[in-house]
């Protein structure tokens, strides 16, 4: 062997080994920093609760009548949730199948060009602010939907959510559900398209190889393939209508829990806190970190069941 050559070999050697240490080293940085972030993130969760713990305890052990409404907390917590339920539940009842029929149409049906322009749109409809969408329910929706109030008062108002007299404002707990749902629908539209993108291809096309239609393609392929990005896109949207604040503030006309959906009344906890929350101090001011503590055990009760759901379907996931 040439000396040359033995050169050459030795500098292989040396950038071998100096790219093994590089690589071992950037490991190592990468995985402290996940591992960081990680550990940042429980403990900025666990100061959160911890804080919300402390200072709502002056509300939980206060006598009753030192609450709102002179029952206690519990009596004073309970409409509240209700409401922040029942708006969120039915928008989502909205919001779901909308969104995975646009997302659907996005990504499996649509020409290229008019879904790259539908797809940009949905992505801008998620970051506008939450106050554009109040103010367009409070100016343009609630007075729409005050004549289709009073048809469901005189038609079917024997049934209790539509009983009468219907708003004569149209500001309902169901025109807040309905413009929570125009909210949360770009946010699941948005992640359910770039899941349904990533089905296999081979997979569709041996769906459509054995005489399957677009359908029943969708259906085998992409529907299974989806369902745990899918249901972690619609808890995203639950989460964002559990608490969205201005939008409900602007249009809702606050009142008692009632049953009916198109009476004036009703109130949510975010919605309850911002309207309340610049006046308070003091024992009314724990009251209302105690609400926002419940509604903090809400959304991490509803994330939970969602890993639990997406967890009992792992084996769809696209990793498997």
């Amino acid at each position: 062997m040439t000396t040359a050559q033995t050169k050459r070999d030795a500098t292989r050697t040396d950038a071998g080994a100096f790219g093994d240490t590089a690589g071992a080293t950037g490991d190592k940085v990468f995985s402290g920093a996940a591992l960081t972030a990680g550990v940042v993130i429980l403990v900025v969760l666990f100061a959160v609760a911890a804080f919300l713990v402390v200072q709502a305890m002056p509300a939980l052990l206060a006598p009753q009548d030192q609450i709102a409404g002179g029952k206690g907390f519990w009596a004073y917590i309970y409409p509240l949730v209700v409401g922040t339920v029942i708006a969120a539940a039915i928008a989502l009842v909205i919001a779901t199948p909308i969104s995975l029929g646009v997302a659907l149409f996005i990504s499996h049906y649509a020409p290229r060009g008019l879904a790259q322009i539908l797809g940009y749109v949905i992505d801008l409809l998620a970051a506008i602010p939450s106050v554009i969408f109040g103010a367009w329910g409070i100016l343009f929706l609630a007075p729409a939907v005050v004549p289709g109030y009073s048809w469901l008062a005189d038609t079917l108002g024997w049934i209790p959510i539509f009983a009468g007299p219907a708003s004569a404002t149209g500001k309902t707990i169901l025109t807040v559900a309905i413009v929570l749902a125009v909210m949360i629908i770009p946010i699941i539209t948005s992640i359910s398209r770039e899941i349904f993108l990533q089905t296999p291809k081979l997979h569709e096309e041996a769906a459509l190889a054995l005489g399957a239609t677009r359908w029943e393609m969708v259906r085998m392929t992409v529907f299974p393939f989806a369902r745990p990005g899918v249901i972690s896109a619609v808890m995203l949207g639950l989460g964002r209508a559990l608490g969205e604040t201005m939008a409900v503030a602007l249009v809702l006309s606050s009142g008692p829990l009632i049953a009916s959906l198109i009476k004036s009344g009703n109130q949510t906890i975010a919605a309850e806190i911002a309207l309340n929350f610049p006046e308070a101090s003091g024992l009314s001011l724990s009251q209302l970190i105690a609400a926002g503590l419940v509604l903090f055990v809400i959304t991490l009760a509803v994330n939970i069941a969602a890993r639990w759901v997406i967890s009992r379907h792992k084996e769809f996931s696209g990793a498997n």
